[in-house]
C-alpha cells in the first residue's frame, strides 16, 4: 500500500520527484554511512587529509565517530560554501578550508601543498585517513614541475569546454599534478592509508574519483598526451616534452607505496538510485534503475530518456505505467562556437538534460521529469537542476521562450528560471553525481 506520508505521485508529481531526489541525497550523507567504515585507532598518530565537495561533511562525520580519547588531527579542503554547520556537541578536531571548483585557485594550491608537507615524516605506527569525494580533483591542485597555476586553470577550462569524458579529464589531470594519481599515498609512506570515498563517477572507478590521489594509476603519460592532442588542449612545451618522455609518470599498481592500504566506497550512485527506487515503490509505483553509468551529451541523453518515456506512456515500452525511470552517471555539455552576436547562456548538465527531455517528450501527457546534481550545484549555478512537466512547452510558448534557441545557447538556466522550474537546494554536502527521474503516469 502507498505510504500516506509520501507525496502522491498523481496529485503532486513535482513534490514526488523532489522527494525521490531528497531520498537519494540522504542515502549518500557522510553522517549516515561513514562511521561503519572506520579502522581502529593506530599505536601512533591518526592524520586526516582529504578533498571534495563532501569533504566538510565527511570531516564532521569522522570527528563524531572517532573515539574521543584517540588523537585525531588533519586538514581537508572543500568547495567555497560547502562546509556544513558543525553538528551540536561535536568538538572541532580537523581543519576545513575552502577553495574554488571547477577551476582551481590559489587557495586549493595552498591546501594541497600543506597536505603534502603534513604527511612527511609519518611512521609505520601512524595512520592516514583520506576523505575523498567528487570535486577533489580541482580542489586538490598542485601543478607538476614546469606547470603554473595559471596553466592548470587554463587546462581545466579547456577540458570542461571540450566535451572530454571524466576518465579522459582525470587521466590528463593526474599526470599534471604532484598529488593526484597515487602521489599523495606515495608521500604518506611508510604510514598505511585508509581511503574513504564517495563515488561520483560512472563505474565507481577509485582511480578516477578526485583523480585518485591515494590509489594506483594504470593510465600513462602517453595516454595523457594523446588526450590533450585529441581535444586541442594547449600545454607548455616543457610539459608536453615531459609527457612524451614519461617523466611525469604516476605510481602504478603493485608499487610498494600502496602496501597495507585499504579503500572503502562509503556511498555510490547506484546506492542512491536504489534508495530512490525503494521510495517510489513505497508510493505504489514500479521503479526501474536504467543505469548509474550513463555518459554522453546531456541533451542527447535527455532525448533518449524522452523516447523511453513516450514508449511507456503509449504502452509500447518494456515497462508498464505507472512507473518511474531512474538513471545516473556523468553526462557532458560540449560548448561549440556560437553564431556571431549570440549571447552565451547559463546552466549545467542537469538543466541541459531537461532541455533535451522537454524537446523529446513534446508535451506527452502524464510524463514528468527531474534532473539534478546531487551536490546541489548544476555546473556553477545556484540551482541543482530543473523540472519538466507536460505543460512545459505550452508555458514556454506563452512566455515567448524558444526551447531551440535556449538549447543552441546552452541556456538551460534562463529557460527553466523563466518558467519557475529550477530545482534549488543549496549545497547538499555530498556528491554521487547526476540524478534523473522520469515519472510516467
Amino acid at each position: 500500500m502507498p505510504n500516506p506520508a509520501l507525496p502522491d505521485p498523481a496529485r503532486q508529481p513535482r513534490d514526488f520527484l523532489k522527494h525521490l531526489f531528497d531520498v537519494a541525497v540522504a542515502r549518500a550523507q557522510p553522517s549516515q554511512v561513514l562511521g561503519q567504515h572506520l579502522p581502529p585507532p593506530p599505536r601512533g598518530r591518526t592524520w586526516v587529509v582529504g578533498a571534495g565537495k563532501a569533504a566538510g561533511a565527511m570531516a564532521h562525520a569522522l570527528e563524531a565517530a572517532w573515539p574521543a580519547e584517540a588523537p585525531l588531527a588533519g586538514l581537508v579542503v572543500t568547495r567555497y560554501g560547502h562546509t556544513p554547520p558543525r553538528p551540536a556537541g561535536v568538538p572541532a578536531r580537523l581543519e576545513i578550508v575552502e577553495a574554488a571548483h571547477p577551476v582551481p585557485d590559489e587557495a586549493g594550491t595552498r591546501a594541497a601543498a600543506r597536505m603534502l608537507a603534513s604527511v612527511a615524516g609519518l611512521t609505520a605506527d601512524d595512520l592516514v585517513i583520506c576523505l575523498i569525494s567528487g570535486g577533489g580533483s580541482a580542489l586538490l591542485t598542485l601543478p607538476a614541475d614546469g606547470l603554473s597555476l595559471a596553466d592548470k586553470q587554463r587546462v581545466n577550462q579547456q577540458l570542461l569546454a571540450s566535451g572530454a569524458g571524466i576518465h579522459e579529464m582525470n587521466t590528463l589531470r593526474k599526470h599534471l599534478s604532484r598529488v593526484k594519481g597515487g602521489r599523495l599515498a606515495a608521500a604518506c609512506a611508510p604510514a598505511p592509508v585508509v581511503t574513504l570515498a564517495i563515488s561520483d563517477v560512472p563505474g565507481d572507478d577509485l582511480s578516477v574519483i578526485a583523480s585518485g590521489p591515494t590509489v594506483p594509476d594504470d593510465t600513462t603519460c602517453a595516454e595523457a598526451l594523446a588526450i590533450a592532442r585529441r581535444h586541442g588542449i594547449a600545454l607548455p612545451a616543457a610539459v608536453e616534452a615531459a609527457l612524451a618522455s614519461g617523466a611525469l609518470e604516476t605510481p602504478k599498481p603493485g608499487a610498494i607505496c600502496f602496501a597495507g592500504h585499504a579503500v572503502h566506497l562509503i556511498a555510490t550512485p547506484m546506492q542512491a538510485l536504489q534508495a530512490a527506487a525503494e521510495a517510489a515503490r513505497a508510493a505504489g509505483l514500479a521503479a526501474h534503475v536504467l543505469s548509474d553509468e550513463i555518459e554522453g551529451e546531456s541533451a542527447d541523453i535527455g532525448l533518449m530518456h524522452a523516447a523511453l518515456a513516450r514508449a511507456v506512456a503509449q504502452g509500447r515500452g518494456a515497462f508498464q505505467r505507472p512507473c518511474v525511470l531512474l538513471s545516473g552517471g556523468e553526462t557532458t555539455v560540449t560548448l561549440g562556437k556560437l553564431p556571431p552576436g549570440t549571447k552565451p547562456g547559463r546552466g549545467g548538465r542537469a538543466g541541459e538534460f531537461c532541455l533535451g527531455l522537454a524537446q523529446g517528450l513534446q508535451a506527452a501527457p502524464g510524463v514528468w521529469g527531474l534532473a539534478a546534481d546531487t551536490d546541489g550545484i548544476d555546473g556553477v549555478e545556484d540551482n541543482a537542476g530543473a523540472l519538466v512537466a507536460p505543460d512545459t512547452l505550452a508555458r514556454a510558448h506563452a512566455t515567448g521562450l524558444s526551447l531551440a534557441e535556449h538549447r543552441a545557447r546552452h541556456d538551460a538556466y534562463g529557460f527553466f528560471n523563466a518558467l519557475g522550474d529550477l530545482v534549488v537546494t543549496g549545497p547538499t554536502h555530498t556528491n554521487v553525481n547526476d540524478f534523473r527521474a522520469v515519472l510516467v503516469l
